[in-house]
Protein backbone atom coordinates (compact mmCIF):
# COMPACT_ATOMS: atom_id res chain seq x y z
CA UNK A 1 0.00 0.00 0.00
CA UNK A 2 1.53 3.33 -1.15
CA UNK A 3 1.13 6.10 1.99
CA UNK A 4 -0.58 8.82 1.61
CA UNK A 5 -1.11 12.35 3.51
CA UNK A 6 -4.42 13.48 4.39
CA UNK A 7 -4.89 17.37 4.92
CA UNK A 8 -7.89 19.02 6.53
CA UNK A 9 -9.21 22.22 5.86
CA UNK A 10 -12.83 22.41 7.30
CA UNK A 11 -15.06 24.38 10.24
CA UNK A 12 -13.26 22.43 12.71
CA UNK A 13 -10.03 21.67 11.73
CA UNK A 14 -6.99 23.93 9.80
CA UNK A 15 -3.68 22.60 7.93
CA UNK A 16 -4.20 19.07 10.15
CA UNK A 17 -2.59 16.76 8.30
CA UNK A 18 -2.64 12.69 9.06
CA UNK A 19 -1.07 10.06 7.27
CA UNK A 20 -2.92 6.40 5.92
CA UNK A 21 -0.88 3.68 6.80
CA UNK A 22 -3.31 0.87 6.70
CA UNK A 23 -5.51 0.01 3.17
CA UNK A 24 -8.88 1.10 3.83
CA UNK A 25 -11.25 -1.41 5.54
CA UNK A 26 -8.66 -3.77 7.08
CA UNK A 27 -5.61 -3.99 8.76
CA UNK A 28 -7.99 -3.23 12.11
CA UNK A 29 -7.17 -4.44 15.50
CA UNK A 30 -8.27 -7.62 16.47
CA UNK A 31 -10.25 -6.50 19.11
CA UNK A 32 -12.03 -3.91 16.96
CA UNK A 33 -14.56 -5.84 14.73
CA UNK A 34 -17.48 -2.97 13.85
CA UNK A 35 -20.64 -4.52 12.17
CA UNK A 36 -20.99 -1.40 10.24
CA UNK A 37 -17.99 0.56 7.87
CA UNK A 38 -18.75 4.57 8.12
CA UNK A 39 -20.70 4.53 4.32
CA UNK A 40 -23.08 2.20 5.36
CA UNK A 41 -23.88 4.04 8.60
CA UNK A 42 -24.58 7.29 6.90
CA UNK A 43 -26.67 5.46 4.47
CA UNK A 44 -28.98 4.49 7.63
CA UNK A 45 -28.89 7.56 9.06
CA UNK A 46 -26.77 8.45 11.78
CA UNK A 47 -26.45 11.75 14.35
CA UNK A 48 -29.80 13.67 12.26
CA UNK A 49 -28.02 14.05 9.38
CA UNK A 50 -25.57 16.62 10.55
CA UNK A 51 -22.17 14.88 10.75
CA UNK A 52 -19.37 15.18 8.25
CA UNK A 53 -21.51 18.03 6.01
CA UNK A 54 -18.60 20.60 5.97
CA UNK A 55 -15.77 18.18 5.09
CA UNK A 56 -16.40 15.31 2.83
CA UNK A 57 -13.52 16.18 0.83
CA UNK A 58 -11.30 13.87 3.30
CA UNK A 59 -13.23 11.02 2.84
CA UNK A 60 -14.38 8.67 -0.37
CA UNK A 61 -17.62 10.58 -2.60
CA UNK A 62 -19.18 7.10 -2.45
CA UNK A 63 -19.21 7.71 1.60
CA UNK A 64 -21.63 10.57 0.71
CA UNK A 65 -24.14 8.93 -2.37
CA UNK A 66 -26.97 7.94 -0.35
CA UNK A 67 -25.98 9.26 2.95
CA UNK A 68 -29.09 11.03 4.83
CA UNK A 69 -27.89 14.17 5.58
CA UNK A 70 -29.78 17.32 6.51
CA UNK A 71 -29.15 20.33 4.49
CA UNK A 72 -28.80 22.92 7.23
CA UNK A 73 -30.33 22.21 11.05
CA UNK A 74 -29.97 18.55 12.44
CA UNK A 75 -32.79 16.61 11.33
CA UNK A 76 -33.58 13.72 13.76
CA UNK A 77 -36.36 11.80 11.54
CA UNK A 78 -32.81 11.15 9.13
CA UNK A 79 -31.38 8.63 11.95
CA UNK A 80 -32.24 5.28 11.22
CA UNK A 81 -34.54 5.04 14.15
CA UNK A 82 -36.38 8.34 13.69
CA UNK A 83 -35.19 9.19 16.76
CA UNK A 84 -32.84 12.06 19.00
CA UNK A 85 -29.84 9.86 20.38
CA UNK A 86 -27.16 11.77 20.94
CA UNK A 87 -25.55 14.29 23.44
CA UNK A 88 -23.76 17.78 22.24
CA UNK A 89 -20.72 18.80 21.58
CA UNK A 90 -20.17 20.25 24.64
CA UNK A 91 -20.99 17.52 26.99
CA UNK A 92 -18.76 15.57 24.96
CA UNK A 93 -15.81 18.01 25.65
CA UNK A 94 -16.94 18.04 29.50
CA UNK A 95 -16.49 14.60 30.07
CA UNK A 96 -13.43 14.64 28.33
CA UNK A 97 -14.50 12.29 25.37
CA UNK A 98 -12.73 14.54 22.84
CA UNK A 99 -9.25 13.65 21.84
CA UNK A 100 -7.57 17.27 20.03
CA UNK A 101 -7.07 15.22 16.81
CA UNK A 102 -10.22 14.27 16.19
CA UNK A 103 -12.65 17.26 17.50
CA UNK A 104 -16.02 15.57 16.20
CA UNK A 105 -15.61 12.55 18.33
CA UNK A 106 -15.47 8.84 17.99
CA UNK A 107 -17.25 8.70 14.81
CA UNK A 108 -14.32 11.11 13.19
CA UNK A 109 -11.96 8.51 14.58
CA UNK A 110 -13.40 5.62 13.07
CA UNK A 111 -13.70 7.32 9.71
CA UNK A 112 -10.00 8.00 9.53
CA UNK A 113 -9.10 4.58 11.20
CA UNK A 114 -11.39 3.12 8.63
CA UNK A 115 -9.63 4.59 6.24
CA UNK A 116 -6.59 3.56 7.62
CA UNK A 117 -4.82 6.39 9.81
CA UNK A 118 -3.25 4.64 12.84
CA UNK A 119 -2.73 6.49 16.15
CA UNK A 120 -1.99 3.82 18.99
CA UNK A 121 -2.64 5.25 22.25
CA UNK A 122 -5.63 6.82 20.80
CA UNK A 123 -7.06 4.03 18.53
CA UNK A 124 -6.66 1.83 21.76
CA UNK A 125 -8.77 4.14 24.01
CA UNK A 126 -11.68 4.42 21.10
CA UNK A 127 -11.79 0.53 20.96
CA UNK A 128 -12.25 0.64 24.41
CA UNK A 129 -15.11 3.03 24.35
CA UNK A 130 -16.20 0.95 21.07
CA UNK A 131 -16.51 -2.09 23.22
CA UNK A 132 -17.49 -0.87 26.34
CA UNK A 133 -20.99 0.17 24.02
CA UNK A 134 -21.60 -3.79 24.61
CA UNK A 135 -23.65 -3.31 27.83
CA UNK A 136 -26.27 -1.63 25.68
CA UNK A 137 -26.14 -4.85 23.34
CA UNK A 138 -26.98 -6.33 26.38
CA UNK A 139 -29.87 -4.64 27.50
CA UNK A 140 -31.45 -4.95 23.89
CA UNK A 141 -30.95 -8.88 24.00
CA UNK A 142 -32.70 -9.02 27.45
CA UNK A 143 -35.40 -6.61 27.35
CA UNK A 144 -36.68 -6.43 23.24
CA UNK A 145 -37.96 -9.33 21.05
CA UNK A 146 -35.44 -10.11 18.68
CA UNK A 147 -36.00 -8.39 15.59
CA UNK A 148 -38.31 -5.67 17.07
CA UNK A 149 -36.43 -2.46 15.88
CA UNK A 150 -39.39 -0.22 17.73
CA UNK A 151 -37.86 -2.13 21.26
CA UNK A 152 -35.44 0.26 22.71
CA UNK A 153 -35.08 2.91 19.34
CA UNK A 154 -32.49 5.26 21.16
CA UNK A 155 -30.32 2.60 22.41
CA UNK A 156 -30.23 1.19 18.59
CA UNK A 157 -29.81 4.44 17.21
CA UNK A 158 -26.85 5.31 19.79
CA UNK A 159 -25.73 1.58 19.42
CA UNK A 160 -25.96 2.92 15.28
CA UNK A 161 -23.83 5.70 16.01
CA UNK A 162 -21.25 3.22 17.43
CA UNK A 163 -21.47 0.65 14.50
CA UNK A 164 -22.80 -1.73 15.87
CA UNK A 165 -25.71 -2.94 13.64
CA UNK A 166 -28.92 -3.81 16.44
CA UNK A 167 -31.15 -4.90 13.42
CA UNK A 168 -29.54 -8.02 14.01
CA UNK A 169 -30.51 -8.16 17.56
Amino acid sequence: MRRRIVIVNDKMQRGYRYELVAPAGRGFDPGFFPDLAPKRMLELGVFCGKYLTDCRNEFPVSWFARAKLAPSRRDCSLNCFGVDASQPLSEWRRKGWIYPDDPRGWFQWYCRYYMGRRLPEEDARQIGRWKAMQRHVAQIRKHCEPGDPTCRPRQRQALLHWAYDSRKI
